[in-house]
């Protein structure tokens, strides 16, 4: 039996030695076979972090029986291809059989994938990426806080990992919150893929945590058992408002006389006959051949967990309306939505359902008074928006509804790698970023995001939306707040008019509901088609005034919903006559394109023409960038006449 490691104890018995290493061996062979069988994979630093995780497991709040206990503690293994070790001791502690591990290890369709997933009972959090599960631990940790639980998290990593950046903006954060209930545990074996760390970029690790303000604790020996009871035990009691690391000095390869310390065991399997002599040094029996036969039946499946993350019941709160006198920036209007969602959610003195996460951008993205009504679910992660994205995205997997808002080239196009981990691991992260597209104006080109649904339409639990005016802003922002998934909501910098109807009634009023999939159509035409959304629905609601007045006819077609996109008027669109987009976006990932595609699948043939942004924008105005590119109201009606003859 698995042991049950008492922290409160100074040191283990000699019998829970004896057991661990006896676990040891078998985890091992484990590793070892899996690799082989494989023939891919990465032995080494498995070896070398084996003697970690199996003290962990003994120690942390944990059921096997239930992997998804509520009250369990997280360990998050941010070195994901050691997964060989991560399952074999999860098999050790009974999570799954060892028959399901080794049958379907790196196997098409199986449950036992090259990096960790949470599809394996016990798996906290999709890794791979190295450098990004310092971030998710930090969330996860953070939750615990902010619900005054004392539940722990343990992250796992490696020496060679700390070259990323990420790291450091996460062990700052984690000090600055006071996250005494994270650990990381750190295996120190020197090593990486192509060769010592010293040699491929030398670093102090133990000088960088400490000059970051953690305890560091140092282990010379990193598979004595005791040692790391001892340093394990000390930092889950630590109430010292100081996060904890634990540097272990291990060997690559740990145990295997021929494989230690060689770095290109870091990813290299054994070959058979290497195998067989591993195998009889641990003093096991060589079952490769037999284990070669099982796999040859079909995958196995039924270790599988389904995705599950928690997502709170939200009170979207009172719609405001904006009159049709009103001109203000749809920023504004998005920090008054997420104020009211405060109000109806975040009870004083109680955990906050609502959150928010900035980078040194609080004004500017209009969570002031968010954060003035809400102090406790309010956090400032300063110019770290790779660790912020990360966190939040863990953070909203907790029963959170977890806004994440920062400039366009910093939410999205900065961040690419972190939204699409947070998407492998179904989250519920709402991104709202402002400051998006030519619509930045004097800022200039690096911080005109032109790049948005390009990039996100590449994930595939993403939504993105893209609100008109003020008044569909604030429905938008309460419709995502209400639900779980990834949703990002964009908008410009500047103050845009409140969109009306030909009578000049508010268009978006208090009878409009947002529904995703869904196109406005704002006007009606029977000559064309043009179909826009966000910063330029003026600009053609302009256009539109200038065609009618010249006698021509042309609907306009507010695309909000740009994932997922409106199918059904686009062919109504289609059917009208020739259609043409127009976005402040560039012109070949972005609306127009995506409508081409579905025009082309949906067989409506039609004449189509797209502007949209064809090279980077200056600094000025955001009205004579636009004008730049053709997509003033002058211009967009010109090209409409040209378009339709």
């Amino acid at each position: 039996m698995p042991p049950q490691l008492d922290m409160k104890k100074e040191q283990l018995t000699s019998e829970e030695i004896r057991t661990l290493q006896d676990m040891r061996k078998r985890c091992a062979r484990r590793i070892l076979l899996s690799t082989a069988l494989a023939a891919s994979g990465h032995p080494g630093g498995s070896l070398s972090t084996l003697d970690m995780l199996l003290v962990t497991y003994g120690l942390i709040k944990h059921d096997p029986q239930k992997p998804r206990l509520a009250d369990r503690d997280r360990v998050v293994v941010s070195i994901g291809h050691i997964s060989p070790g991560v399952y074999s001791t999860l098999a050790e502690y009974g999570y799954f059989t060892e028959d399901d591990f080794l049958s379907g290890f790196r196997r098409t369709g199986s449950g036992f994938p090259g990096h960790v997933e949470k599809i394996v009972p016990g798996v906290e959090w999709d890794t791979g990426n190295l450098g990004q599960g310092l971030a998710a631990a930090v969330g996860m940790a953070l939750t615990f806080k902010i619900r005054k639980m004392d539940n722990r998290v343990i992250c796992f990593m490696g020496d060679g990992e700390h070259q990323k950046g990420q790291i450091i903006e996460a062990i700052r954060f984690a000090h600055k919150y006071k996250l005494d209930n994270l650990t990381v545990m750190i295996d120190r074996n020197h090593l990486q893929i192509c060769g010592s760390t010293e040699y491929i970029m030398p670093q102090s690790i133990r000088g960088l945590y400490a000059s970051l303000g953690w305890t560091v604790k140092y282990l010379e020996d990193g598979h004595d058992y005791n040692s790391i009871f001892q340093a394990l035990s000390a930092a889950y009691q630590n109430t010292s408002g100081v996060p904890t690391v634990i540097v272990a000095r291990t060997i690559m390869s740990k145990g295997i006389s021929f494989m230690e310390n060689q770095a290109k065991y870091h990813g290299s399997p054994l070959k058979p006959e290497q195998l067989a002599a591993a195998l009889a040094e641990l003093g096991v029996e060589d079952d490769f051949a037999a284990w070669q036969e099982k796999r040859r039946q079909p995958v196995g499946t039924a270790t599988i967990m389904e995705p599950v993350s928690y997502y709170p019941r939200i009170d979207p709160g009172k719609p405001i309306l904006y009159d049709a006198e009103t001109m203000t920036d749809n920023r504004s209007a998005y920090g008054n939505a997420l104020l009211g969602l405060a109000e109806a959610n975040n009870v004083q003195g109680e955990a906050p359902k609502v959150i928010g996460v900035s980078c040194d951008l609080e004004g500017s993205v209009k969570m002031g008074a968010f954060h003035k009504h809400s102090p406790e679910g309010y956090f400032e992660a300063g110019i770290q928006e790779h660790h912020a994205a990360s966190m939040s995205g863990a953070l909203s997997c907790e029963g959170l509804a977890v806004f994440f808002s920062t400039f366009g080239v910093f939410a999205v196009s900065e961040t690419y790698n972190q939204n699409r981990i947070s998407d492998f691991n179904h989250t519920n992260l709402k991104i709202v970023a402002t400051h998006v597209g030519l619509d930045v104006g004097e800022d200039g080109p690096t911080h005109q995001c032109i790049d948005y649904l390009g990039l996100l339409k590449n994930l595939f639990r993403f939504s993105v939306f893209m609100p008109a005016d003020p008044n569909q802003t604030d429905r938008i922002v309460r419709y995502v707040a209400t639900q779980p998934g990834n949703h990002f909501v964009g908008m410009g910098r500047s103050k845009t008019p409140v969109i009306t109807d030909e009578n000049g009634e508010v268009f978006f009023g208090p009878d409009y509901t947002f529904t995703p999939g869904r196109a406005d159509w704002l006007r009606r035409g029977s000559a064309a088609t043009i179909i826009t959304y966000g910063a330029l629905v003026p600009a053609v609601v302009d256009a539109w005034k200038i065609l009618k007045d010249q006698g021509v006819s042309v609907g306009v077609l507010n695309m909000a919903s740009l994932v997922p996109l409106d199918r059904d008027s686009l062919v109504e669109a289609a059917g009208i006559g020739p259609i043409l987009t127009v976005e402040d976006h560039n012109v070949e990932t972005g609306l127009g394109a995506s409508a081409a595609v579905v025009l082309v699948e949906e067989g409506a043939a039609v004449k189509m023409q797209r502007l949209g942004v064809r090279q980077y924008g200056g600094s000025g105005k955001p009205a004579e960038l636009y004008k730049q590119q053709g997509m003033d109201p002058e211009s967009i009606a010109a090209t409409v006449r040209g378009l339709i003859g």
